[in-house]
């Protein structure tokens, strides 16, 4: 039997003009971000990488930071897309890191970074919907998600499952996009986040599910960070802190699950 060739159609587009007016809206919104990523894995990395100017790297260090690993710490990082916090988390040193995605392309970049040797032992990847973990409750130490709880359909609802998934003591750790406050950085950074990077990241991912369209309308159509920590707070986590990082441009939350 003779195998078909593959269809040179171009694929479904995820984000077109009426669906970026407000992308948090759509009502397929998770079947579209499923896509989004499933068609830009390859490039992801490099992306990331080039367009913060290896920035990206420094942003996942401090949420690292900021969660304050103890060797005996489970970790489960949410939205995990191809490792890089995951592997930032295992630097530190817990007992074990469950990196979580619902996108199997994200997830095979993930696995391609693997560690080799005993370290490799406390790493896991899996694929898991962030609104659905498929973990006991009280059962880690440290839930974290970086750039991903605005690509979620419900922000709150997955406040509410790491709430529902972390220890009495434990600690959820969020890194997002934000937008700078004072106005000549913000200028420069809209137009560098507006007009270049869907440009210069669709020609070298050669997207065409409007992925690096999304991005910028993803980020200004989000909450604002006093809207985060206000919804981390009615999740039910306390000593709640936002730390703003290279002008701004992201924001790393933290907060602690009570007894």
């Amino acid at each position: 039997m003779n195998t078909p060739p593959a269809s040179s159609a171009a694929p479904p587009t995820s984000w077109d003009s009426s669906s970026l007016n407000n992308p948090h809206l759509v009502a397929d919104k998770a079947g579209r971000v499923r896509a989004m990523f499933s068609a830009i894995a390859r490039s992801y990395d490099l992306n990331n990488h080039l367009h913060s100017l290896w920035i990206d790297h420094y942003w996942r260090r401090a949420a690292v930071r900021m969660a304050g690993v103890k060797p005996t710490d489970v970790v489960a990082d949410i939205a995990c897309g191809t490792g890089d916090l995951s592997l930032a988390f295992l630097k530190a040193g817990p007992k074990r890191v469950m990196g979580m995605d619902f996108c199997h392309a994200m997830l095979q970049g993930a696995c391609g970074k693997m560690p080799g040797g005993t370290t490799a032992a406390r790493l896991s990847f899996q694929e898991a919907d962030a609104l659905r973990l498929p973990l006991a409750h009280e059962s880690v130490d440290i839930a974290s998600i970086a750039f991903g709880i605005r690509n979620v359909a419900d922000w709150q609802g997955c406040l509410r499952e790491f709430h529902r998934i972390v220890r009495p003591g434990g600690r959820v750790i969020i890194l997002e996009f934000s937008l700078p406050s004072h106005a000549v950085p913000r200028a420069l950074y809209n137009f560098y986040f507006r007009r270049m990077i869907p440009w210069t990241a669709t020609l070298i991912s050669g997207d065409r599910t409007g992925a690096y369209r999304y991005l910028p309308r993803s980020v200004s159509t989000f909450i604002t960070p006093e809207q985060m920590t206000s919804g981390m707070e009615q999740a039910g986590f306390s000593q709640v802190a936002a730390r703003a990082l290279t002008l701004g441009i992201s924001v790393c939350y933290r907060g602690v699950r009570g007894g």
